[in-house]
């Protein structure tokens, strides 16, 4: 290991978050941390000294955990927190080769105000891609797929030879394209628990049509850091898609949903089992987040179910106008939930009659279109407001670029953090920490830095990945971290190692070398 990495990863142990933010700012996060010795020197002994250390700390840590995200925080963050030793081990898939020819893009800034961005990076080990993360600094790194040659490489090669093998199949859900049916007060990159839901019942869906519909088991799910959610779908499988493939992946799991242009929603007659799974698990939110005054008011109101009611096909004038004068009486006292139930109830019954000898001549001219359009509209109404709406470009093409894992949004100051889409509904994007927060968290462990400071200096030759695991163990990082390794990287590991161990014993049968 060469002595500047080795300096640098000595000095990113010891270096305390409360130092960082009373350094003098300088273009080169590395060149900065030169004058740390004389910070840490004089932090312990005054903290040997004086008796009001402690009360000054914890001050001080207040003042992190309200700052959001700086540079100098996100330096820390990634020379004592980044799991990069996790994340090597999930990208390399048990093979050097494939991660040395996975390509990685950063967006660093020279200077404040000052973007550049870096495409086609790759790395030959874990140590090379935290050396330079450590010394760049990028606000925002991004993972892309594997290619024919190391992408650093791209530009010594051909292009009819540098081209994407393999790629996670990976989903991009934001909010901003809910903004059609979020009637919480949120728009744009704003959110509030109640239109995060959306995020839970796309999780929900789309986790159980990947497992259930394609076979896939290793299905990653990401909180984006701001306003939406990753899914990177790791089988072998999937990675070895097609462009093609992977679209029809995409559009498979996608539903023709109402634009501002076509206001319909049209779905295939008889519903197709997989909508029919959707419908099950989006009904009940449908039912206790949209409808009602706690959600986006659907039918809490006399102007928004006069609205929905306005929605239903033309041949049903007669429920529209029958429940109209029903609900807009001073008497009515139906909660939204019995609404629905009531709607649901009338147009059953409308549609058995109108199917009956003897319906009257509105009924008996109703076409088999008609009839099917009435029999889906409240597999439509429940879609419209509550179905996945997917960045399908983000998932047709293996040389598209998604936001890391891990990282942190410069945006809140969130980490980019796994959950699992078993508990998705338990999980609260208002409580991932922010640098501030894990800053403070650190200094916390004020007693384990002095420790660590009276040591002999070769404890500092440790490497990265194991200082960084022994640092977000303190954190509030650690209970996201474990699960990602127990759940799904330990999971992911064991399967690579079963399919390797098979095809040793393939060979062995075929050759007789036992």
């Amino acid at each position: 290991m060469d002595e500047p990495l080795k300096s640098r990863r000595r000095f990113s142990r010891i270096l305390s978050p409360l130092n960082i933010l009373t350094m003098t700012a300088t273009t080169d996060p590395v060149a900065a941390a030169v004058g740390i010795p004389m910070e840490i020197e004089n932090r312990y002994a005054a903290a040997a000294s004086k008796k009001d250390t402690a009360a000054s700390a914890a001050a001080a840590n207040k003042t992190n955990a309200s700052v959001l995200y700086s540079p100098e925080l996100l330096q820390v963050y990634y020379s004592r927190l980044f799991p990069f030793d996790l994340l090597h081990t999930w990208l390399s898939y048990n093979s050097k080769d494939l991660f040395m020819r996975r390509e990685f893009s950063m967006t660093i800034e020279p200077k404040a105000g000052e973007e550049v961005y870096m495409r086609y990076q790759s790395f030959s080990t874990q140590e090379a891609l935290a050396n330079m993360v450590l010394q760049r600094r990028p606000t925002k790194m991004d993972i892309g797929g594997i290619y024919t040659h190391p992408p650093k490489d791209k530009n010594t090669l051909q292009k009819s030879v540098f081209l994407p093998v393999q790629r996670e199949l990976v989903f991009d859900i934001d909010l901003t394209d809910y903004d059609a049916i979020r009637k919480c007060g949120c728009t744009g990159a704003s959110i509030c628990k109640t239109c995060w839901t959306f995020m839970s019942m796309a999780v929900e869906v789309l986790d159980a049509s990947l497992k259930q519909d394609f076979a896939f088991k290793h299905v990653a799910w990401f909180y984006s850091g701001r306003r939406g959610v990753h899914a990177w779908v790791c089988d072998e499988t999937a990675r070895e898609l097609t462009d093609d493939g992977r679209s029809a992946v995409a559009h498979y799991l996608q539903v023709d949903l109402a634009t501002d242009k076509n206001k319909d929603v049209h779905l295939p007659s008889p519903l197709h089992p997989m909508l029919t799974r959707a419908f099950n698990i989006l009904e009940p939110y449908f039912i206790s987040n949209v409808i009602p005054a706690s959600g986006h008011g659907l039918l809490a109101t006399p102007d928004n179910w006069n609205s929905f009611l306005q929605t239903l096909p033309a041949t049903a004038s007669e429920v529209r106008e029958k429940l109209e004068a029903r609900w807009n009486k001073s008497k009515d006292t139906s909660s939204p939930d019995e609404k629905w139930i009531e709607l649901k109830t009338h147009l059953q019954s409308f549609c058995k009659a109108s199917a009956k000898a003897g319906a009257n001549k509105s009924q008996k001219s109703m076409t088999s279109l008609e009839r099917t359009r009435l029999e889906n509209w409240k597999y439509e109404s429940v879609f419209l407001h509550t179905y996945p709406r997917l960045d399908i470009n983000v998932s047709t093409h293996r040389n598209h670029l998604l936001k890391s894992p891990f990282c942190v949004h410069p945006k809140t100051g969130r980490v980019c953090v796994p959950f699992s889409a078993e508990r998705v509904t338990d999980f609260d994007p208002f409580v991932v920490p922010t640098l501030g927060q894990l800053m403070a968290e650190l200094d916390e462990s004020s007693s384990s830095d002095d420790k660590m400071v009276s040591n002999d200096s070769e404890n500092f030759s440790n490497n990265s990945s194991k200082a960084a695991t022994m640092d977000w163990q303190k954190t509030s990082l650690k209970t996201y971290f474990e699960r990602f390794e127990k759940e799904f990287l330990k999971p992911l590991c064991k399967s690579l190692q079963t399919k390797r161990r098979d095809e040793a014993e393939q060979v062995a049968a075929m050759t007789g070398d036992f």
